[in-house]
């Protein structure tokens, strides 16, 4: 009985992945549950999110940047979080709907190849990009706790913001670092789509319950995809932390100034690995395993009303 049960169950997710793309429109149960829990995960690793974000800015080591977070005080230690609350629930949305209408424009009929994955996954990180960079920018001034007294509020950096010309709200205020995150946005959609379901079908022969596959596939994917593409989240980091008409480092400039001050060492560079791994581990576990969970439901569904 458990054999022909994990059968029936890999039988629904191979139906599910090859039809459910092609669909015209999409469950608003699924969008509305996807962003619950990029809600929730965001604000569990915001902490997390946090010290790691300090290590990259400064430099310094795990217990030295909890020592700062604790001596600016606790009602600074949630500081920054609403941008990324709402860019992480647009993110759920963007991520897999763009790429499952993608994916469905390109290859109508599953099972969907490794070419088409990469190719839908690369734009859907594109659209990301463009449409979530803004609230990054927000985010990382927010966090740099030297902005902490001109800056006090998002509000007051949306007015700093807007006070430039047109372009320079563009380069210098919303879209700082953009050339960075798109392209790591792009690839670390296209490594996640690409090999998120192989990882998730080879551990699902194993015959483990329904929900252990998509949350360890996950969970390993992303890691390796953040981990892969570390030295770009560090140098938007440090990119972003800019503000103001002061002189602004170019491009290169900022690559030059986070090898230099990372001690010419790769090392260095991949300070703060640990509570990465942790924080993606937690947040893109969560994240494919309810997906996953909502897709499968959908489509028994509608099976039942056929």
């Amino acid at each position: 009985m458990k054999e022909q049960n994990h059968s029936a169950g890999k039988e629904l997710q191979h139906r599910t992945r090859t039809e459910a793309p092609g669909m015209k429109s999409w469950n608003s149960q699924a969008y509305t549950l996807g962003a619950i829990s990029n809600f929730m995960s965001t604000f569990l690793t915001f902490p997390i999110y946090k010290v790691v974000f300090r290590q990259q800015i400064h430099a310094v080591a795990v217990s030295e940047a909890v020592r700062q977070l604790w001596h600016e005080g606790p009602q600074y230690f949630y500081r920054g979080i609403y941008p990324p609350l709402l860019s992480k629930t647009l993110q759920g949305t963007l991520l897999f709907g763009t790429y499952d209408s993608l994916l469905g424009s390109l290859s109508p009929v599953g099972p969907h190849s490794l070419r088409h994955r990469w190719a839908a996954g690369l734009m859907s990180g594109v659209v990301e990009a463009v449409a979530l960079s803004p609230f990054e920018r927000v985010q990382n001034v927010l966090q740099d706790g030297r902005k902490q007294a001109r800056f006090p509020s998002t509000f007051s950096i949306l007015k700093e913001f807007n006070s430039y010309g047109f372009w320079g709200r563009l380069s210098l205020g919303y879209y700082r670092g953009f050339w960075p995150i798109l392209v790591r946005n792009s690839l670390g959609s296209a490594l996640y789509f690409s090999f998120k379901d192989p990882i998730q079908d080879g551990l699902a022969e194993q015959g483990l319950p329904h929900w252990v596959p998509a949350l360890v596939s996950g969970s390993v994917n992303g890691t390796i995809t953040c981990l892969v593409l570390y030295p770009l989240i560090v140098l938007v980091a440090n990119m972003q932390s800019h503000i103001g008409w002061q002189r602004m480092p170019t491009l290169w400039a900022s690559v030059q100034d986070v090898w230099d001050t990372r001690g010419r060492k790769v090392l260095l560079i991949y300070r703060g690995g640990s509570l990465v791994i942790l924080r993606s581990s937690v947040t893109w576990g969560l994240t494919t395993a309810i997906h996953d969970f909502l897709q499968k439901k959908s489509h028994s569904r509608k099976e039942l009303k056929d």
